[in-house]
C-alpha cells in the first residue's frame, strides 16, 4: 500500500475508526516516512489502457459528492505519460455536473474495474478541463478515432496516488465480445465420453491432498496441496518442482512436473499453478478437468535442479509465461533473506499472466512488466538488461526456450560466464 494514498486517505476520522476497530496499527506504518514519487508502472499503465469503462467522483460546492459512470471503447482512456491521464468528453445529457464540480474543487477518485479478473485500480488526481480552441493538439491525443460519439471537451487528471483493492466481493462480470469468446471455445472442445473420475491417482510415498484449487487467469489455475494425514509436508528450496499424477481421458495415468510457486517456509502447504495448454501434449488439460478437490495423489518429495544460491550475490530473475511459477517462489525466499534482486516478467497481456498483481504490489520497486500484446506493447530488451548487471549477479530465467536462448545467448556475447546464467523451461 503506498504512502501518497495513506496520507490523502487516512484523514483524522478514519483513523479514529480504525483504532475503534483495531486495524489502525497494522495500517499506521504506511503513514511513515515522506510520500514517494507517484508514478503508473507498466502494469497500471496497460491495466487503464484496457479499461471500456471506470466511474469517477468528484464533489460540488455543498460538499455532496457525485460519482459518475464514463464508458467507451476499450482504451478511450488514455495514459499520457507515468503521472497524467485523460479522456474525451463525449456528448451526454447535458447536465455538466462533474464538470461543474470541477471548477470549484478539481479533486477526484477514480474506480477501475476488471470484473472478470476481479481487480479494481483506485486513482486519486487533481483534473482540468481541455478546451479544443486552447489546446488542439492535446485534445486529439484524447480522442478515440474510430468511435464517432461528439467530443465537448476534455479531461486530464494528474495522478496523486493510487492503490490496488484485493478481489474479495468482486462478482464476476462479462460484456458480450468475453462471453462469445468463451462459447467459441466451449464449442471447439470435442466432446469425450465421461468416464469416472479416481479419487486416488499416484503410487508415491507423500499422501497429499487437493484442498483448494484458484483460477489465476483464464487459462492458470492454482492448486493448494496438504498432507492427507495431517503431518508437516517435506522442506524444499525455491526452484522446486513437484512430478504429479494424471489421469489421460483414454483411462491412462501419467506424470508431469510443476514448480512450486512459493518460497519455503510453510510446513502445511504445497502451492502449484498450471497452464492449461490447448495445443499440447494434453496433459495440462487433463489435469485441469480431472482434479478436484479432495483427491488424494501419491507423490514423491519435491526436487530442485533449478536451486537458488545461497550466497550474498544479486539476483536477477527473469520470467516469460508460466515460467513465474519458480522465480515467484526466488523472488519471495530472497526477499525473506533480505537480498538484493530484480524481476522482469514478460507476457502477453496483465489479464493473461499468473500472479502479476500480487508481485507488483508486494515488490513494487524491484518488477518490471512487459506486454506483447496490449494496447501500448512494451518489450523486453534482454541485451540492454544483461549489459547494466554487475560482474557478481547471478542470472535465473524460466519460460519459453526462446526466451531462455535470447538470454543465454546473449550474456554469451557481453562475456557473462555459463555458470552465471541459470535456466529452466517449462515446456
Amino acid at each position: 500500500m503506498a504512502r501518497a494514498f495513506a496520507k490523502i486517505s487516512f484523514t483524522p476520522d478514519v483513523q479514529a475508526v480504525q483504532a475503534e476497530m483495531g486495524s489502525r496499527m497494522a495500517y499506521r506504518a504506511t503513514e511513515l516516512g515522506e510520500a514517494e514519487t507517484v508514478a503508473l508502472s507498466t502494469f497500471e499503465q496497460a491495466f487503464i489502457a484496457e479499461r471500456d469503462s471506470f466511474y469517477q467522483a468528484t464533489v460540488n460546492q455543498t460538499g455532496w459528492p457525485y460519482v459518475q459512470h464514463r464508458g467507451g471503447p476499450s482504451g478511450f482512456l488514455k495514459v499520457l505519460d507515468e503521472r497524467n491521464i485523460g479522456y474525451a468528453d463525449f456528448s451526454g445529457n447535458r447536465q455538466y455536473i462533474s464538470v461543474g464540480n470541477l471548477r470549484g474543487d478539481d479533486r477526484v477518485s477514480l474506480l477501475l474495474m476488471d470484473y472478470p479478473g476481479r481487480q479494481r485500480l483506485k486513482i486519486w488526481g487533481r483534473a482540468r478541463v481541455v478546451d479544443e480552441r486552447a489546446e488542439p493538439e492535446l485534445l486529439a491525443k484524447l480522442e478515440s478515432p474510430d468511435f464517432r460519439a461528439p467530443v465537448e471537451r476534455g479531461i486530464v487528471i494528474r495522478v496523486e496516488a493510487f492503490d490496488w483493492n484485493c478481489p474479495k466481493y468482486i462478482t464476476p462480470r462479462y460484456n458480450q465480445k468475453q462471453v462469445e469468446a468463451l462459447l467459441a471455445q466451449a464449442r471447439s472442445q470435442p466432446v469425450a465420453e465421461e468416464k469416472p473420475i479416481p479419487r486416488t491417482l499416484g503410487t508415491g510415498a507423500l499422501p497429499l491432498t487437493i484442498s483448494g484449487i484458484r483460477q489465476l487467469t483464464p487459462r492458470v489455475r492454482a492448486y493448494e496441496l496438504h498432507h492427507a494425514d495431517g503431518e508437516p509436508l517435506p522442506a524444499y528450496r525455491a526452484g522446486a518442482h513437484l512430478r504429479v499424477p494424471i489421469a489421460l481421458p483414454d483411462g491412462s495415468l501419467t506424470g508431469r512436473a510443476y514448480s512450486l510457486t512459493d518460497a519455503p517456509g510453510d510446513p502445511d502447504c504445497y502451492r502449484i499453478a498450471v497452464l492449461r495448454v490447448q495445443d499440447g501434449d494434453g496433459g495440462s488439460r487433463a489435469l485441469q478437468d480431472c482434479w478436484q478437490l479432495g483427491i488424494r495423489i501419491n507423490i514423491d518429495a519435491p526436487e530442485n535442479y533449478f536451486p537458488l544460491h545461497d550466497d550474498d550475490r544479486q539476483a536477477l530473475l527473469i520470467a516469460g509465461s508460466i515460467g513465474i511459477t519458480p522465480i515467484k517462489a526466488m523472488a519471495e525466499a530472497l526477499a525473506a533473506r533480505g537480498m538484493d534482486f530484480q524481476l522482469h516478467y514478460t507476457g502477453r497481456t496483465p489479464h493473461e499472466m499468473a500472479f502479476v498483481k500480487d508481485l507488483q504490489r508486494r515488490f513494487p520497486d524491484r518488477c518490471r512488466f512487459y506486454f506483447s500484446r496490449s494496447q501500448n506493447p512494451t518489450r523486453l530488451d534482454v541485451s540492454a538488461l544483461l549489459g547494466r548487471l554487475s560482474d557478481e549477479t547471478v542470472i535465473y530465467v524460466c519460460g519459453p526456450t526462446r526466451l531462455i536462448e535470447s538470454v543465454r545467448q546473449s550474456a554469451r556475447r557481453l562475456g557473462i560466464a555459463d555458470e552465471r546464467v541459470q535456466f529452466e523451461s517449462f515446456i
